[in-house]
């Protein structure tokens, strides 16, 4: 059985790469029938898939240890020659939408790969090379910095991510002096944060001017590949936030301050759901995985082989350690059909919610795997997330083998997070409106649009005793913000969708729920994301009303939970 180590990495050679996918698209622009147009096209989307395949795998290894000397002079070559190889795509591409044979190739391939194709001729050019190589390398700037962080606590030296567990300390003294802590490195690393965003933004503007956009923010629809909805429709989205879902956010927040017997909340109190200890998984990370693979394998029979598939062959990397990113992802191996989960586990319920979140992610792609065309393996990235974020509810059933008597506590956290996550989702979403339609601020600016839209969206943040979040630095930890502009809000709408699985198998139970959910596991990125959720029956949030009736249904449910239902036997 071939395993991850046995995935070799191997540099693709641009030049000739180039070459042969020169002579292919000509032989694909002469062809003389559609047979023949077809049967060329998808040797250039094999060729695509295998240079992918190398680029992730480098992707995988660099992100396990930043500081691996080989993979680290790789970053540096991919940052240069990744834009590279995305223009003879997007030549591809352009070819494609050019060719002769344009409606009878629609009858043939997916219609998304179309409107793909187009997405990519206009965020693609040559005359944005300089540009688009700088972008990567200021992006390997974050990755590195965040992934070096060395904070010292109580004599000892943590990273970041395993910094998170001392914030859901009982002891409220702990949790201060670790959130200072924490703090303190963003404001010892400011300059080059500060420094880092602001290249980032000039470079993007730069492209989208350069492209015919008129700002980022333009351009950010084609680069999300925003299918079937507008500028005006996420606005209007947020906006629907602000006055449904914030108000039920903040009466959860106010329970939970009563419940840690804490009457004014500050900022290091929020991660404390309860006074004797969030709900934690109960066991090492070898005994969460083992009761996964069971989870897995009682859920269906489609996701017991795929779970067996990922453990079999070491396709979990979940330990945090000095040098690896942060974080957590699922991404995908095209050559060898293989997703892969990373993660950094910290004792926390985050564990599980990566076992069943990222897997998600994983068993999607995996239902994928028999679409011919590689690009269209993953949905566009809201689609995508709708997987991952349904499967954490999906689960909901076998959550006592991880949490024991913890469970109760731990669905009660779970659901509540799904609700309060929103406001934040759409703070990120709204902060980089702002700050790539103003590209002239400042840093202090800067900052303070974020404090601004934090005091809307999520007023009850109190920074009274942090001067320094409280001018507006705590975006500097939301890595989408500098990788990957405008993702954030993704997660938020698949949400929406995800809190309507919760309802069918949680509250409902209805027996078609699972039927639905796998059926579109399957079609991959052939549908759009408003088409993905018509299959799934639910209902889109861009439609009126459709907030409103979730969240109702979430708060009532919440509400109807009593405190002692609550504590441990």
């Amino acid at each position: 059985m071939k395993k991850f180590k046995d995935y070799i990495y191997k540099r693709p050679n641009y030049e000739e790469y180039a070459k042969k996918v020169r002579e292919t698209r000509e032989k694909f622009e002469q062809a003389k029938t559609v047979e023949e147009a077809s049967s060329l096209f998808r040797l250039l989307l094999e060729e695509e898939a295998t240079v992918e395949s190398m680029g992730t795998l480098h992707q995988i290894h660099f992100s396990l240890n930043v500081n691996d000397e080989f993979h680290k002079k790789e970053d540096e070559w991919w940052n240069e020659y990744a834009p590279l190889f995305d223009e003879c795509a997007m030549e591809t591409s352009s070819a494609l939408l050019k060719s002769p044979f344009v409606k009878e190739l629609q009858e043939i391939f997916p219609k998304t790969l179309f409107l793909l194709a187009k997405c990519k001729t206009n965020t693609i050019s040559e005359t944005t090379l300089d540009l688009r190589q700088q972008e990567n390398e200021l992006i390997s700037k974050y990755d590195e910095l965040m992934a070096n962080a060395t904070i010292e606590f109580d004599g000892e030296v943590y990273n970041l991510p395993q910094m998170a567990k001392f914030m859901t300390d009982t002891n409220r003294e702990v949790r201060k002096r670790a959130d200072k802590a924490r703090t303190a490195w963003y404001v010892q690393n400011e300059e080059q944060f500060d420094r880092i965003y602001d290249e980032m933004i000039k470079n993007r503007h730069q492209q989208a001017v350069t492209l015919g956009y008129n700002n980022y923010v333009e351009m950010s629809l084609d680069i999300r590949q925003r299918f079937g909805y507008s500028q005006k429709d996420i606005e209007y989205y947020r906006k629907q936030v602000l006055e449904v879902v914030v108000p039920v956010a903040q009466k959860l927040y106010a329970r939970q301050g009563k419940r840690i017997g804490v009457e004014e909340m500050k900022h290091y109190d929020l991660d404390l759901q309860f006074l004797d200890g969030n709900a934690t998984p109960q066991g090492e990370k070898d005994e969460l995985v083992a009761a996964a693979r069971k989870m897995y394998c009682e859920l269906s029979k489609e996701t017991g082989e795929f779970f067996d598939f990922m453990v079999e062959r070491d396709l979990l990397d979940l330990d945090a350690r000095k040098g690896k990113m942060g974080g957590g992802y699922c991404t995908y191996i095209s050559d060898e059909k293989s997703p892969y989960i990373f993660a950094n586990f910290n004792g926390t319920s985050g564990d599980v919610d990566v076992l069943t979140h990222e897997a998600g992610h994983a068993f999607q792609v995996y239902s994928s795997r028999h679409i011919q065309e590689n690009s269209l393996i993953w949905p566009t990235i809201e689609a995508a997330e709708i997987f991952s974020m349904s499967m954490e509810f999906i689960t909901w059933r076998w959550m006592e083998s991880f949490f024991k008597e913890h469970t109760n506590r731990y669905k009660f956290s779970h659901l509540s997070a799904g609700v309060q996550f929103l406001p934040y989702g759409v703070l990120v979403d709204h902060f980089q409106q702002e700050v790539y339609t103003h590209t002239g601020w400042s840093a202090v600016e800067r900052k303070a649009t974020w404090r601004r839209l934090e005091k809307m969206y999520l007023p009850h943040k109190d920074y009274s005793e942090s001067p320094d979040l409280e001018r507006g630095i705590f975006w500097f930890k939301q890595a989408h913000i500098f990788g990957a502009p405008f993702y954030y809000i993704d997660y938020t709408l698949a949400q929406v969708v995800a809190l309507q699985f919760w309802k069918k198998f949680n509250v409902e139970q209805a027996s078609n729920a699972w039927e639905k959910y796998l059926e579109a596991t399957s079609v991959g990125g052939t549908k759009t994301f408003l088409e993905i959720i018509e299959l799934t029956g639910a209902n889109s949030p861009f439609e009126k009303g459709t907030l409103r009736e979730v969240i109702q249904e979430v708060d009532d449910y919440l509400s109807a939970i009593s405190e002692k239902e609550l504590a441990l036997s």
